[in-house]
């Protein structure tokens, strides 16, 4: 369903002869226009206000703990002091920068900050009771910076606190011995505490959120912000002798004006387009009720990954013991999992992180393969030949192959390295995916299809497995011409009840997401979708338009198929080596009538816009060869659907915290579904 926000015109009036009857009816007309022109006419409309101004108040509950005795150099009470306890006052302006549509902010406030308390009763040796009362004031430079980690008007917030202390007060109440009630009262004691700490430099976390007071066609808008933070103590103690400290609970709310600017409005019967021409629709698919079960041709790198540092086989990787080998099968993979994974990777890496048990399991099966580990190292030759040494070690130990069934070799780069000459950016990454053991062969049943060579690529895993929400159900925002026009753009999505989630700030100029990044668990809604467009000159655009989305719900009863060709770093042309498997292992699966759908992915490293590219020129190359060889058996029956993501982490097959996981997301994949 696609839904497009354009100007409509309305019909034009054409001059007629002039009558009594015609007259009265363009009078009617008229005056009916004029009377309802104040019902129709919609309010301005202003954009949310980047700068807020106003002033928080709240109560400091002050916890007093630790000891203190001596008050002045002139006093000493005969009894230490512990535990005390008082609410007191926070009250100060304050000034917040938030950037409509971001989940960050940041404010700073000043304000007098009262740490007053009373300690808790003490008896003195003469059995008389004694009270202690403090006066300790401060004013409180706070800066904070927020997040709203849901796009919601929760937040939570944290940063350091500068106090400079005003008043250093205290009382000191001396009581008679309830023994001897005669005994005339002791006068009540005041002075300045000594050696109080003039400054203090603490910290502060806490949680808000905001509630609005105005709408958006108020160009003054006010927001209303309960809060609650926790002061502890550390950096808090007022004294720089003794150990008393000062814990503090903060609940208070502060309240915020800001300025709007005003935005083009839309109406019932029409949708304003200001300038720029920038054009702004959503594509939310119908449902596809199909648990598409996927029966996926995995790619096996032939490398294994060492962590700087160490020549020990990192403990990601499945390692067996000797007794186990019997028990492992290349297509029950799911029984030796992998320790630290989660997310994406917690399936496919579980075949990677195999790759030892799989080589040692086909090694015993072939008895006449031959492999050469190479070990490349940033240390040296030696170092590399090490790292080598120990997947030699562990293949001859845990799975008896012949020790001269494999040659190790040392040196200091791979022979397609990740960094390049003249590399200056994020080289720690590059140079921790160059850091690698590389297994190479020439025997044909360790190799892949039509593969050759001793920088063959090894045959691939074929694992069954349920397929995500597939990437013809998500929902695509497009906003045209938004890299010439605006800095940014972001969403705010409301439903029925108008709760909002929001989404971005994006760059790019379409954005796909699963539905259930909007539905949750809900079955489908209709949502009202606003695009706000940030200006180079820092005015907004907002679009309008409403959505009905359904989300991706499954049943049983179709199959699909999945490939992956694999990429080196920053290469689009990689595919050419896969063009006899492209052609002659997947061309003859796809069926008549079906899709072909090619998304291409990127690691994180290197610029976002560049990466995107870099995807999409993947994906289109892969579509090239195939559609090549299609056409030369006279086949024009398959519909391709191509798409670059880039860098994405929402849409990447895997993370990037490893360099495992970035190397498989230099990747297209390729879905094959059946004709509906």
């Amino acid at each position: 369903m696609n839904i497009t926000t354009n100007y409509k015109k309305g019909p034009s009036m054409t001059s007629a002869p002039e009558s009594p009857s015609i007259k009265i009816l363009l009078l009617s007309i008229f005056i009916t226009t004029c009377l309802y022109q104040p019902v129709l006419a919609q309010p301005p409309q202003y954009s949310p206000p980047v700068w807020w101004f106003g002033g928080a108040a709240g109560a400091n509950f002050n916890f007093y703990r630790g000891s203190t005795q001596q008050l002045s150099a002139d006093l000493t009470p005969p009894a230490v002091f512990h535990e005390g306890f008082d609410v007191e006052l926070f009250l100060g302006p304050l000034a917040e920068f938030h950037f409509p549509g971001s989940r960050w902010a940041a404010s700073l406030q000043i304000g007098y900050d009262s740490r007053r308390g009373t300690f808790k009763e003490v008896l003195t040796p003469c059995n008389c009771p004694a009270n202690l009362s403090t006066n300790l004031d401060y004013i409180s430079v706070e800066p904070i910076i927020r997040l709203a980690p849901f796009k919601s008007n929760l937040y939570i917030f944290g940063g350091p606190r500068l106090a400079f202390n005003l008043n250093r007060a205290f009382t000191y109440k001396l009581g008679i011995n309830p023994e001897f009630p005669e005994q005339a009262a002791t006068p009540d004691q005041t002075g300045d505490w000594s050696n109080i700490n003039k400054t203090q430099i603490s910290m502060q976390v806490g949680a808000g959120y905001d509630i609005p007071l105005s709408s958006s066609s108020h160009r003054i808008q006010s927001v209303l912000s309960p809060f609650v933070s926790f002061h502890p103590y550390f950096g808090q103690s007022p004294r720089s002798v003794e150990t008393w400290n000062i814990s503090t609970l903060r609940v208070g709310a502060a309240l915020k004006f800001g300025r709007g600017h005003l935005i083009a409005t839309t109406t019932k019967a029409e949708v304003l387009l200001p300038e720029p021409n920038v054009r702004f629709t959503v594509n939310s698919p119908e449902n596809i009720s199909i648990d598409r079960r996927v029966r996926e041709t995995f790619p096996l790198r032939n490398y294994v990954f060492f962590n700087f540092g160490s020549t020990e086989i990192p403990g990601r990787y499945v390692l067996l013991r000797k007794d186990q080998v019997k028990e492992f099968k290349e297509d029950q993979l799911e029984v030796f999992t992998p320790k630290k994974l989660s997310g994406r990777s917690d399936r496919e890496m579980t075949v990677y992180y195999n790759i030892l048990n799989i080589m040692g399991d086909r090694m015993g099966k072939n008895p006449s393969s031959t492999i050469v580990l190479i070990g490349s190292s940033e240390k040296g030759p030696e170092d590399g030949r090490a790292m080598a040494e120990s997947v030699r070690l562990y293949l001859v130990n845990v799975f008896g192959i012949d020790v001269s069934r494999i040659n190790v070799e040392g040196r200091n780069k791979p022979e397609i390295p990740s960094e390049q000459p003249g590399a200056t950016l994020e080289l720690n990454l590059l140079r921790e995916g160059d850091r690698r053991v590389s297994i190479e062969s020439s025997s044909p049943a360790l190799l892949m299809e039509f593969q050759s060579g001793p920088e063959s690529s090894l045959k691939p895993v074929e694992i069954n497995s349920v397929q995500e929400a597939p990437i013809d159900s998500y929902v695509t925002f497009n906003v045209e011409g938004a890299k010439e026009a605006f800095t940014s753009w972001a969403l705010e999505i409301r439903d029925e009840k108008g709760k909002m989630l929001g989404f971005g700030p994006f760059t790019k100029e379409k954005v796909s997401m699963p539905g259930k990044f909007v539905l949750g668990n809900r079955p489908e809604g209709n949502y009202k979708v606003k695009m706000t467009g940030m200006m180079k000159n820092g005015k907004t655009v907002v679009k309008e338009t409403n959505v009905h989305m359904v989300l991706w719900t499954p049943s049983k009863n179709e199959q699909g198929m999945r490939f992956s060709v694999i990429f080196e770093f920053n290469e689009s042309q990689t595919a050419l080596i896969y063009e006899k498997y492209l052609a002659n292992v997947v061309v003859p699966k796809i069926p008549k009538n079906g899709t072909v759908i090619l998304h291409g992915h990127t690691d994180v490293i290197g610029d976002e816009a560049y990466n995107q590219q870099l995807s999409l020129a993947r994906a289109n190359e892969v579509r090239d060869i195939l559609e090549y060889t299609l056409a030369r058996s006279g086949r024009k029956d398959v519909r391709f659907e191509v798409y670059g993501f880039g860098e994405d982490e929402n849409l990447s097959p895997f993370e990037n915290k490893f360099p495992e996981e970035r190397f498989y997301n230099r990747t297209v994949i390729i879905d094959i579904i059946p004709a509906k």
